[in-house]
């Protein structure tokens, strides 16, 4: 992954973090994307923060700042998203336009940003979905309809860039091991979930060249649920 340049969205966040410390790790260029307004990313060798990626003029900016800098763009990984439980019978409408602007429309928006300037082969978009697009639960039908959109969008970029060689595929994870979730499920068994170090060792595989066959992919990282 030598000198590849990968911008990660949600790179201040807990998850975004370990990616790309994975990612530099295998010294690649790491840019971390985040609305978050500032931040210190161990590892990234360009920090943009205030970036709205559901935006189009946001992510344009981004993608401009990138080559500025780097002169190139290789991959892209989404991890921007959100979560919420609520019931359909008592949650707010609202919720569902919010986790579809949060989880699809990033997706979709951020890589409309990228795709013109990745090189015709070689380049990857990794998407962080979710294994509970497999089936939905109660509380989870407005998370579960935004992930299902972002493995359909998987596919359909996957499908529709594979004769410029820009392979697209989607990690679809259980439950992450993180402070927020420990505090939200104190009684659950930690040691079943998926450690965002162990996830993130899959999106680098999906990013290098070792992956060069694979596309279209929606692979679940599940740990030991």
């Amino acid at each position: 992954m030598d000198d590849k340049v990968v911008a990660v969205t949600g790179g201040f966040g807990i998850l975004g973090r370990a990616v790309v410390k994975e990612l530099a790790e295998a010294r690649a260029r790491v840019v971390a994307i985040d609305i978050a307004e500032t931040s210190t990313v161990d590892g990234a060798a360009l920090e943009l923060g205030g970036v709205d990626g559901s935006h189009p003029s946001e992510a344009e900016a981004a993608v401009a700042a990138i080559l500025e800098k780097f002169g190139r763009l290789d991959a892209l990984v989404n991890i921007a998203g959100g979560f919420r439980w609520e019931t359909v019978a008592d949650g707010a409408i609202e919720t569902w336009d919010w986790l579809y602007q949060t989880n699809v429309r990033t997706a979709v928006v951020m890589s409309k940003a990228v795709t013109e300037h990745l090189p015709a082969h070689g380049a990857a978009i990794v998407i962080v979905g979710a294994a509970a697009t497999a089936r939905a639960a109660v509380g989870m039908g407005a998370y579960t309809a935004a992930k299902s959109g972002v493995a359909r969008l998987t596919e359909a970029l996957a499908d529709e860039f594979k004769d410029r060689g820009i392979r697209v595929n989607a990690v679809l994870p259980s439950i992450i091991d993180t402070p927020a979730n420990r505090s939200d499920m104190p009684k659950a068994d930690f040691d079943r979930w998926v450690s965002p170090e162990a996830l993130a060792k899959v999106v680098a595989f999906l990013i290098s060249d070792d992956s060069a066959a694979i596309t279209g992919a929606l692979i679940p990282v599940t740990g030991g649920i």
